[in-house]
Order: C-alpha cells, then sequence, then structure tokens
C-alpha cells in the first residue's frame, strides 16, 4: 500500500505524456497539408477523390476503394470535350476522347490519370512522388495547355 500512490502518480504521467507525444504531426502529412496550401494559392484546386474504375489505380483492400489526389484547373471561359487518359511509360493511354491525345508525352512525375471536361482539366496524382512541391507550377501550366490543344 506504500507505493500505491507511486504507481498513481507514474500512470498518470505516462498517460500525459502519451497524449502530448501523441498530438505531434507526422512530418509527411504536415509537408502534404503545405504543399495543398501552395497549390490552393497558385490557382489548383487539390482534393482527395475515390480512385475512378477507368484508372486502373489498385484498390487499398478487395473490398475498399483506393483514395487518390485529384489536381485540377478551372478555366471558366472554356468548352472542353471529354477527355481520360491513364499514364504509361510516360505517355498517353487513350481511354476516351480524340485521338490527338493518343501517346501525347508528359513529364511530370507520379501522375497515374488525366481527365478534361467541360471548363476543368485534372490530374490524378501520387503525392508522395514530390512532397517539395517541385512541379506544382509545372502542372499547372501542362493542365492549361492541354486545354489549349
Amino acid at each position: 500500500m506504500e507505493h500505491t500512490g507511486l504507481w498513481v502518480a507514474l500512470i498518470i504521467i505516462v498517460f500525459v505524456l502519451g497524449s502530448v507525444l501523441g498530438l505531434r504531426v507526422n512530418p509527411r502529412e504536415k509537408a502534404l497539408g503545405i504543399m495543398r496550401d501552395k497549390a490552393r494559392k497558385m490557382g489548383l484546386h487539390p482534393r482527395l477523390i475515390v480512385a475512378p474504375e477507368w484508372t486502373h489505380i489498385p484498390k487499398a483492400t478487395e473490398t475498399r476503394a483506393s483514395m487518390v489526389a485529384y489536381y485540377s484547373v478551372l478555366l471558366p471561359e472554356a468548352k472542353l470535350a471529354l477527355m481520360r487518359a491513364r499514364i504509361q511509360d510516360n505517355r498517353f493511354e487513350l481511354v476516351h476522347g480524340d485521338d490527338k491525345f493518343k501517346d501525347y508525352p508528359i513529364a511530370l512525375k507520379g501522375i497515374y490519370a488525366i481527365d478534361m471536361q467541360a471548363n476543368c482539366v485534372g490530374v490524378y496524382w501520387d503525392e508522395h512522388a514530390d512532397l517539395h512541391a517541385t512541379q506544382l507550377e509545372e502542372m499547372k501550366t501542362y493542365l492549361s495547355s492541354l486545354a489549349q490543344l
């Protein structure tokens, strides 16, 4: 019974210390947040969405779809035709759309697929391929140039 108070105090200290250490932000998650904020400021619209079936992005589990980053550019005056393409060997593999996009090159890294519809051009990509946001400006320029084709 003499040490009961000591054990209770020790348990409380461990519990409080564990709670405080659990509040620390994961450096990878912090980098993703900074990158998404930077993208918003430059006119890109980042979202996490369920990976569409046509992209062939592997499911997280057999019964659960994967979430994928979708960064898009809105072009208010544009009237774009539907185009969907998967990326294979840094080239478009056209799923739907105009043949002028067939085998179109892309130099961005971590890209799974690209789609274009109405007034929006977007890219499905692995954000972890560029945690330092080195290609965001290039991505925005590339997506805008696709709309001009």
